[in-house]
């Protein structure tokens, strides 16, 4: 019975929402041969100025792309 859970950073459409979890469906599925009605997938929205890598949040780095631009 997998779980899968995605961290994904807010601002995704409703439509790429719902086509991320159809393609990590189906490749759960096919790869581990678990029963459709068995497979979990969360998807977690972040926002983007909680979520951080090399000690900078994505709104910062945004930011500072926009300003150097």
């Amino acid at each position: 019975m997998p779980i899968i859970d995605i961290s994904i950073a807010k601002g995704r459409t409703p439509e790429q929402l719902r086509n991320l979890i159809d393609g990590v469906h189906r490749v759960a599925e096919t790869t581990t041969g678990a029963a459709p009605e068995n497979i979990t997938v969360l998807v977690r929205e972040v926002e983007p100025s909680l979520w951080a890598r090399t000690n900078q949040t994505i709104t910062e780095r945004t930011s500072t792309t926009r300003t150097q631009s």
